[in-house]
């Protein structure tokens, strides 16, 4: 794979981050379930892209840069799509950077990790559909009396519908990726079999 280079100073349009996600095999085709239960062509898997610095970093300036002047003191993101995210934005924003992961199947702080009262914190994601892990990272920040910011995520594929209580959304690129129940899956139709790909299915 030719996976070309990017300097962490340009600043890159919704179809440069895209040829970025296609090059290093981030964007996915096949047949797809999702933690809904549905079916799907295509998915976003981050972590192919995520894994060469250098594109972490172009990424994570071009994230960063949508929250300037925001006073941001912590960036915080999910186990484990966030981790690099909130590493790269927490980096180019010049704050801490921490994740949440699951303990005994609840979103928790682990590690030493610990957010105060009045904190402004910033919750970041590799990628989107609901946003369930990001909801539930946004309840950890306020039930420690931090306070909530803005969103931040690579690939919103929710088609623009991810609603956080209002906060502030900004992702790199927004993809209306269709899903199909799987009675009504053309894919199933064809005979084509189906994988769940990620850590624990599809966010």
């Amino acid at each position: 794979m030719n996976v070309s280079d990017h300097s962490t100073t340009e600043r890159l349009n919704e179809n440069d981050i895209l040829d970025i996600f296609k090059e290093t095999g981030a964007l996915l085709q096949g047949h797809f379930l999702l933690t809904s239960g549905k079916h799907s062509a295509r998915y976003m898997q981050c972590a192919q892209v995520l894994q060469y610095p250098r594109k972490a970093a172009v990424l994570g300036k071009d994230l960063a840069g949508k929250f300037g002047g925001m006073e941001i003191e912590t960036v915080i993101g999910p186990a484990m799509g966030g981790i690099v995210v909130a590493h790269e934005v927490g980096r180019n924003l010049g704050v801490k950077a921490i994740f949440t992961e699951r303990q005994n199947g609840e979103m928790a702080l682990r590690r030493g990790f610990k957010l105060e009262p009045g904190e402004k914190v910033l919750v970041v994601e590799d990628v989107i559909t609901t946003g369930g892990s990001v909801k539930e990272v946004i309840n950890i920040v306020k039930e420690a009396g931090a306070v909530p910011v803005g969103v931040g995520v690579l690939v919103d594929r929710s088609g623009g519908k991810a609603d956080f209580d209002g906060l502030l959304l900004h992702s790199l690129i927004q993809m209306n990726i269709e899903a199909y129940e799987p009675d009504d899956c053309p894919l199933c139709k064809q005979g084509i079999p189906w994988e769940k790909p990620g850590s624990r299915g599809i966010k």
